[in-house]
């Protein structure tokens, strides 16, 4: 199975991802094997919403495979703020780069611009929507952690809006994955998600919860997700649930010894700080392996006309 682009983890399957991480692997171990594979090759960067460790880990990867980066730069300063449609913005900027990472505030405009370009496109996050490069880096931390089969996760915080978890939600369905979401009711999975999970999960299955104390003591990972007030359309529904869901050491005192807690950043206080100098704390590795792992995804869809499943 080909990918031209990378648009959402549904597109991927058991091997696609293997493949991905396998390679991410490699690099972590040996950088230095790969310095040069990509010389003289340009990646666009196209952020519509604000981003750090996204942004700035796909620009070090290329940067690390030997190639550069040419940036559209700020909405503020480019022609979308002429009134420049996305689907021109993506076919200009085609012209000047070999890839394109893309990250939009519309569900759904990663799909639509990969309709207009030739080139490798990434989806770096799409609304609500998906963010499948996050999802492969949280799979490389998931497997040096804890490992991808028999695996009980539990997923908190504002999966409604959160696109980190759409994503890794889709993508654990290809392993013998146990799923259990903690939020609250406002804030549960999509009901559209959710049925897409029961209809592509053959493992274990997924559960929903509203409190995590019930499930705590069972899980290998916790995956923690900020409440994002961004999203939300009426502030006066994020004053409801800002705050609800928090862990410190004493909640963690229920946790089993070897519980890996994750976070793809950036965290408000649902983590409190006093559990990064544990060793439950993984979400610091978590954001540096985005380097490795967009290295292989970029090395993958740039090489042979950008197949993932070589």
């Amino acid at each position: 199975m080909r990918h031209d682009h990378l648009i959402t983890s549904k597109q991927l399957s058991r091997a696609d991802i293997e493949t991905v991480l396998d390679r991410a692997a490699e690099i972590d171990a040996d950088p230095s094997a790969v310095a040069d594979r990509h010389a003289n090759t340009l990646l666009g960067l196209l952020f519509f919403e604000p981003s750090t460790r996204t942004k700035m880990s796909f620009e070090t990867a290329m940067k690390r495979l030997g190639g550069d980066v040419v940036d559209m730069g700020s909405i503020e300063s480019s022609s979308v703020k002429k009134g420049e449609t996305l689907a021109d913005t993506v076919r200009v900027i085609e012209g000047y780069a070999d890839a394109l990472v893309l990250r939009h505030p519309r569900q759904g405009a990663a799909t639509m611009a990969s309709e207009f370009v030739d080139v490798p496109l990434l989806n770096a996050g799409d609304g609500a929507g998906h963010h499948p490069t996050q999802t492969m880096l949280d799979l490389y931390t998931i497997r040096e952690n804890a490992g991808l089969d028999d695996l009980t996760i539990g997923i908190m915080g504002d999966l409604k809006y959160g696109r980190t978890v759409h994503s890794l939600a889709h993508a654990l369905t290809n392993f013998d994955a146990r799923q259990h979401f903690i939020s609250p009711e406002s804030l549960q999975l999509p009901r559209e998600v959710v049925y897409d999970l029961h209809q592509s999960d053959d493992g274990p299955g997924i559960r929903e919860h509203e409190t995590l104390e019930e499930v705590l003591p069972s899980l290998d990972v916790l995956y923690v997700t900020r409440i994002q007030r961004e999203r939300f359309p009426d502030e006066s529904e994020y004053q409801k649930v800002a705050g609800e869901y928090q862990i410190d050491l004493e909640t963690l005192e229920a946790a089993a010894d070897d519980l890996t807690v994750m976070h793809p950043l950036p965290r408000v206080d649902e983590i409190a700080p006093e559990i990064d100098d544990t060793a439950h704390a993984a979400y610091f590795d978590q954001a540096h392996n985005g380097v490795p792992v967009r290295m292989a995804l970029l090395d993958l869809l740039l090489a042979d006309g950008g197949d993932l499943d070589e």
